[in-house]
């Protein structure tokens, strides 16, 4: 039974600050766990149980690349402490054993379980153990014919130095015996995996006998290897991979052009500090500690593999095989409620809302071509964070400012692991005459917001879309978010307004309908959960539901906690990373935290205020973290139709609070319990009920 709210909060012990906060690195691979869990759900379609244990492979590398390159700075740099009272240092050791944890479990879910389910249902990844004479024959011809060609052994010597190994590459560390052509004696050698190789190769149907048999290219790199020291004998072979700090570095301030800079910190990114070195199990420790020190990482950094250390390359094999029971079933996106013959005139009547993926993200890219064409637009502008390669949307633009109407676009060139696609996104917008921009120094531009300038009659109208997710038509299949089309007046101005900052020198514009960061969101949050509490110490009603990726912000998490103790009732769904600390006695007891993981990544950020019975909903692309809040450009929109504001609630927080198969419920400790079904409770899930209700 929930608290009643008017209930004077428990007494307890405050807690020590140190204390107020969740890690939030530990929080974030208790994520990785939960996305883990999915692959190891025998409900779920066997090659969707492939492509997550692949994506938790994938989050752990970034994980690394970011969050423990970070760490591992601020050790170097003698940090004493982070936000949750922890010592750098300390809290890295920590990692290391959870990660170390999670690792072993990805390989023993590989080993014992999705491997031989696979085999058993006719799509086999052969170990080199299970080759036959026959597929041994091919493979080894194909070594010869497609992979030794472009390989580059190198032996290390006084003249050959280690090399320098690009991040998360493949690599096979080879022993020798013997001497070659010219004399010197066998020692150690590099193999390295060009990057032009495919990861995953299919055996011929005519060879194996099977349409669905594939071997990894670490395997026939290592059972081959020794036919390229021909005269010296291989005593050993074990591949490795390192993982590098791949955050890129630009000094804003002092840099004269930001695009030249972050093209120059691309060059490096893939030989920046080591932070993980994995290697294959059985490889003795005097040459792991020999790839240690030319690495400079400590012991505790390898992580020892019972498998491919590429495991995350297997991904392929789900786009390979064409097998639609072993995948979840089609869908069609419903079209969202949009008149493309006459759009504009349809806005100015009523908003239209869409939830992707389970509306089609068609409509915004339907309306921008038809922006292009339309002889009555004189301008658009956008915001671009990721739009993914051969995006439709990009021809519109360019059709647009070919059809002589104003374009601006902004694209954000730190948008981390996108920086190159955007680079040669903002040159091929440029080409075409679109006016680009990069932004605000110091602060990424995250924002998700379209406008729309058109004249009609003796005046100009603005259309507007804002958005919780990026404009990218791949993702938008793949990720909850949440869309909003309107001609608002007041909201439309406010757009107007961001992009003129955006484009410099503006004044900071009182805006009167949307929150944004770094101005006015973090401060408008703050006095939204102030006024719940207010409203809870009066005996009205108070209650916060809230929806986001991460939650980390210090100031925000302090304000729940003083609403929970004010009687505030709180219902937070964050599906990643989240530092509060729920369910602790005479301080976050009204507190509840879930996680959903299911079939689509949950992406929308949606915040919910009851405000004394007459209730405010928001959407946003701002997680509440230091960073969105604090050092990026968000916005913060108001669903003002009643209908789609009650349609947003119904479909984003109640139902997600109803669900009870794929929620997992954060515990004080830090610890997440999956939900199930109790007594005769029937079994809810949110995704399933909202493919049901709007999809084909």
């Amino acid at each position: 039974m929930p608290a009643d709210p008017a209930a004077p909060a428990a007494s307890a012990t405050p807690l020590p600050d140190g204390e107020l906060f969740l890690s939030r690195e530990l929080s974030q691979l208790a994520f990785n766990r939960r996305v883990l869990a999915q692959a190891e759900d025998p409900s779920i379609p066997l090659l969707e149980r492939l492509r997550y244990l692949c994506i938790s492979c994938t989050n752990l590398d970034e994980f690394f690349e970011i969050r423990v390159a970070s760490l591992r700075t601020s050790v170097q740099f003698g940090s004493t402490a982070t936000v949750e009272g922890l010592v750098p240092g300390a809290l890295l050791n920590q990692i290391h054993e959870e990660a170390k944890a999670l690792v072993d479990a990805q390989y023993q879910f590989w080993n014992e379980t999705l491997r031989p389910a696979l085999n058993e249902a006719g799509v086999r990844i052969l170990p080199r153990d299970a080759w036959s004479a026959k597929q041994k024959r091919w493979l080894r011809e194909y070594f010869e014919n497609e992979i030794m060609p472009v390989l580059s052994p190198l032996g290390l010597d006084p003249a050959h130095p280690f090399p320098r190994i690009l991040n998360k590459s493949l690599n096979v560390v080879v022993v020798l015996e013997g001497k070659d052509a010219f004399g010197r004696a066998g020692g150690m050698a590099i193999v390295r995996a060009p990057r032009s190789l495919p990861r995953i190769i299919r055996i011929p149907e005519e060879i194996s006998g099977r349409p669905h048999d594939f071997v990894l290219l670490s395997a026939v790199l290592s059972a081959f290897v020794d036919e390229i020291f021909p005269g010296m004998k291989v005593k050993g072979a074990w591949q490795f991979r390192v993982t590098r700090n791949s955050e890129l570095v630009v000094d804003e301030e002092e840099v004269e052009n930001l695009a030249h800079a972050v093209r120059d910190e691309l060059v490096g990114r893939g030989f920046r500090p080591a932070v993980r070195l994995e290697i294959a199990e059985n490889c003795p420790t005097a040459i792991v500690q020999v790839l240690l020190q030319n690495f400079s990482l400590p012991e505790n950094a390898v992580y020892r593999i019972n498998g491919p250390v590429n495991l995350n390359r297997v991904i392929q094999v789900y786009d390979l095989v064409d097998r639609p029971e072993l995948k979840f079933p089609p869908f069609t996106p419903r079209p969202p409620k949009l008149d493309m013959e006459a759009p504009f005139e349809q806005l100015r009547e009523r908003d239209v809302l869409m939830h992707h993926p389970y509306e089609s993200f068609g409509a915004v890219v339907d309306l921008v071509a038809h922006a292009a064409q339309d002889p009555d637009v004189l301008a658009i502008k956008q915001t671009l964070y990721r739009v993914g390669r051969n995006s439709p949307l990009i021809e519109h633009l360019i059709a647009a400012a070919r059809n002589g109407k104003d374009v601006t676009v902004v694209v954000e060139l730190r948008a981390r692991f996108d920086e190159e696609a955007n680079l040669r996104l903002a040159d091929q917008l440029q080409e075409a005459g679109v006016q680009v921009l990069y932004g605000v120094v110091g602060y990424k531009t995250h924002a998700k917001m379209l406008l729309i300038v058109r004249r009609e009659g003796k005046r100009l109208r603005r259309y507007a879309h804002l958005g919780t997710g990026n404009y990218h038509t791949g993702t938008a299949k793949a990720y909850t978010d949440i869309g909003l089309l309107t001609a608002n007046e007041e909201i439309t101005a406010d757009v107007h307004s961001l992009f003129q900052q955006l484009s410099g020198l503006a004044p900071s514009f009182r805006l009167k309908r949307l929150l944004t960061s770094p101005f006015t969101l973090h401060g408008g949050l703050l006095a939204k959960i102030a006024r719940e509490a207010a409203n809870a110490r009066e005996g009205r009603p108070a209650r916060i539901i809230a929806k986001m990726n991460a939650l980390n912000e210090a100031g925000v998490i302090r304000a729940l906690y003083a609403a929970s103790q004010a009687g505030v009732e709180i219902d937070l769904i964050v599906r990643g990373a989240c530092a509060l600390r729920p369910g602790v006695p005479g301080l976050s007891e009204r507190i509840r935290v879930r996680s959903v993981v299911g079939r689509f990544l949950e992406h929308s950020r949606v915040y919910w205020f009851q405000n004394g019975g007459e209730p405010e909903l928001y959407c946003s692309s701002a997680d509440w973290m230091e960073r969105n809040l604090l050092r990026r450009v968000e916005t913060c929109f108001p669903i003002l139709d009643p209908r789609l504001a009650r349609r947003v609630y119904e479909e984003e927080l109640e139902n997600y609070l109803r669900d009870n198969t794929q929620s997992w419920v954060l515990g004080p400790d830090g610890q997440y319990t999956r939900l199930q079904p109790e007594g005769d409770e029937m079994p809810h899930s949110a995704q399933q009920s909202l493919l049901a209700k709007l999809c084909t």
